[in-house]
């Protein structure tokens, strides 16, 4: 009697064999051709665990707790029972009785407006000047950056030896060293949100100055070329070719300058705690949350009303650009 024959010309024995043949061949491969060594995998394991541990624990676990405890009335003492929840009454108080703040949000508004407007476009134009190759860019890069090294702490204190009302040197350049005539820029209310300004775009033209200028230099100087052979300016070339390539570099621009604007603290506090004219959000929640107050709920319904704030020009922003990306 003659064996069965399969379809493929194999009886099912040598079929069968064959098959566990290569299922075994197969499963060696795949042992043999691991792109990962447990050594390896413990290694990824450990460069991604451990900064998001971090990520999790210093940046977002914070900010759970702070949209937690804003509807609470907290002092920072004790553990928070049932009667410390007291819903949207931060909320309320904040936006319809707290008097400091509508004036706070329109100084930090102004503050970012100001970095957006005026110090960031700046340190773009400066960027623009350094990347001609003029005689002494090294020289007025490395003078530009310095500030960017100096903390806004350390730019504050600088600062307040320039402002002096008697010995400073804005005073002695102005001949305001009279006692009739001498000029209180952060006494006086009017003038100390100005003059902190001014400060701060100090180290911040610097710092979208090195950032611009290193984007610069990654643009495809084929395409500058291509625009003088087709008679566009310098300002036509910049804001048809250049300006459109560096979007990856517009979007960190944006963001670094939003961030910078709203999370300033140092000099505002180092200048007069951030009270007489120069309060701003951030000083307000140190000032309620930390301070003989102890309102922890009421400083962190601060805290959410300025994360808020923070993530609206920057969603808008890379939503926008995402957008234009896909077309």
């Amino acid at each position: 009697m003659a064996n069965p024959v399969s379809v493929d010309g194999l009886t099912p024995a040598v079929s069968d064999e064959v098959g566990a043949a290569g299922a075994a061949v197969s499963r060696g491969r795949r042992g043999r051709y691991s792109l990962l060594r447990r050594q390896d995998k413990l290694v990824l394991g450990l460069m991604v665990g451990i900064p998001l541990f971090f990520d999790l624990a210093l940046i977002w676990g914070p900010t759970v707790a702070s949209v937690f405890l804003s509807f609470t009335d907290w002092n920072g003492i004790g553990a928070i029972t049932g009667k410390n929840v007291i819903g949207t009454g931060n909320y309320q108080y904040l936006l319809t009785g707290y008097p400091f703040f509508w004036p706070t949000l329109e100084h930090t508004l102004i503050w970012l407006a100001f970095l957006s407007f005026i110090a960031t476009p700046l340190g773009i134009f400066m960027a623009v000047l350094l990347d001609r190759e003029l005689r002494g860019t090294r020289f007025y890069q490395t003078v530009f950056y310095v500030p960017v090294v100096l903390s806004l702490a350390v730019i504050g204190i600088i600062w307040t030896l320039q402002y002096a009302p008697e010995q400073g040197f804005i005073n002695n350049v102005l001949g305001r060293t009279a006692n009739d005539n001498l000029i209180d820029w952060y006494g006086d209310p009017s003038l100390n949100l100005w003059a902190a300004l001014v400060a701060t775009s100090w180290r911040h033209v610097g710092y979208i100055m090195v950032l611009y200028l290193a984007g610069l230099k990654s643009v495809d100087p084929a395409l500058r070329e291509a625009a003088k052979v087709d008679g566009a300016s310098e300002t036509q070339t910049f804001v048809r070719v250049v300006f459109p390539v560096m979007a990856p570099i517009n979007v960190v621009v944006v963001v670094v300058t939003t961030i910078e604007a709203l999370r300033a603290f140092d000099i505002a506090y180092i200048i007069n705690g951030g009270k007489n004219g120069l309060e701003l959000l951030s000083t307000l929640i140190t000032n309620n949350s930390i301070s003989e107050s102890n309102r922890v709920g009421f400083g962190s319904s601060i805290a959410v009303i300025l994360l808020l704030i923070s993530l609206g020009p920057i969603v808008i922003f890379l939503s926008r650009t995402m957008r234009e990306d896909r077309r």
